[in-house]
Formats: C-alpha cells, sequence, structure tokens
C-alpha cells in the first residue's frame, strides 16, 4: 500500500480527495475537489483560469483542463472496489471542443450499480476494461472538452493465478 493509499485510509476517501487540492500539480494549477459523495459515486473538480494555466493565447491550457481530469475515475472505481482488485489507467484521451476562458468544472459519475457490474465482469474474466467519460463545462454550461479514460481492473493475485494456471 503506498504513502497516498495510507493517508487516504486515515483521513477518509472523501476527505483525502479534497485535500487534493494542496497536490502539487493541482496546487498550481488551481485544480480543487469542491464536492465528494459520501459514497465516492459522484465528484466535482473545477479550475480557474489564472496565470498558472494560462496559455499563449489567454485559455485554459489544454495540459491543464486534461489534468483536473485524470486520475478521477481510477482513484473512485479503485477505493469503492476495495483492497481486492487492482485498479490502473490503460489510456486517455481528450478533446478540445472550444476555448476555456474562466473557470471550468468537471461532474464524474460512478454508480454503486456499475461498480457492482464491473465487479461482476472482472470476477468472471479476470481483467476488464471499461471506458468512463467526462465533460469539461464553462460557468454558462457550454462544453469545452471531453475526456474518455480507459481503465486496467483485474483482481488481486489474478495475473499470478492466470500465469501458474497457464504453466506446464
Amino acid at each position: 500500500m503506498s504513502l497516498l493509499q495510507r493517508v487516504a485510509r486515515r483521513l477518509g476517501n472523501d476527505r483525502f480527495l479534497k485535500l487534493l487540492r494542496f497536490y502539487p500539480p493541482y496546487f498550481g494549477a488551481g485544480v480543487r475537489v469542491t464536492r465528494v459523495a459520501a459514497d465516492l459515486s459522484e465528484l466535482e473538480v473545477e479550475m480557474n483560469l489564472s496565470a498558472w494555466n494560462r496559455n499563449f493565447v489567454g485559455t485554459q491550457f489544454g495540459g491543464s483542463l486534461y489534468s483536473m481530469c485524470d486520475p478521477f475515475f481510477m482513484l473512485m472505481l479503485m477505493m469503492q472496489l476495495g483492497e481486492a482488485y487492482v485498479v490502473w489507467d490503460k489510456s486517455a484521451s481528450i478533446d478540445f471542443l472550444r476555448p476555456g476562458r474562466g473557470k471550468v468544472r468537471a461532474r464524474f459519475e460512478m454508480p454503486r450499480e456499475r461498480v457492482e457490474q464491473l465487479r461482476t465482469e472482472t470476477d468472471a474474466q479476470g481483467k476488464i476494461n471499461p471506458a468512463f467519460e467526462v465533460t469539461v463545462v464553462d460557468e454558462q454550461g457550454e462544453h469545452v472538452a471531453r475526456v474518455r479514460k480507459v481503465l486496467s481492473v483485474r483482481r488481486k493475485g489474478a495475473a499470478a493465478e492466470g500465469r501458474l494456471a497457464a504453466a506446464p
């Protein structure tokens, strides 16, 4: 278990996620977790336009738009599934839809029903690669960017079990 996982366990996952605003990359970009549902089914982040995340043409830097969305599907699923599962980011893409000219927000959803469906699929298949999508919006609700994440999910020890079963 990593240091950050131990801190999250001690503080509680929802409180830990809110404190990510002090994580150096987020602190510099001004990314803040503004709301976390107690059951981790929903999470909201926002980022103001500032000198630290403004690009050459005066709008939100694309890397900051992606960064504000990067870890949350993985963290939400990992925390809801528990220690018996391994969750990693597998791939990501971002579509820039319009310039971000001020504060932007993103709302992540990971309903318990979807988590239980993914748990069942992982247990049956050994490893799965579910996809998730979030839209970054501006203060008027206009779509600024769309981020798609693909995760890798498996039970802990499943890779070793597969290698042992395949051994002659």
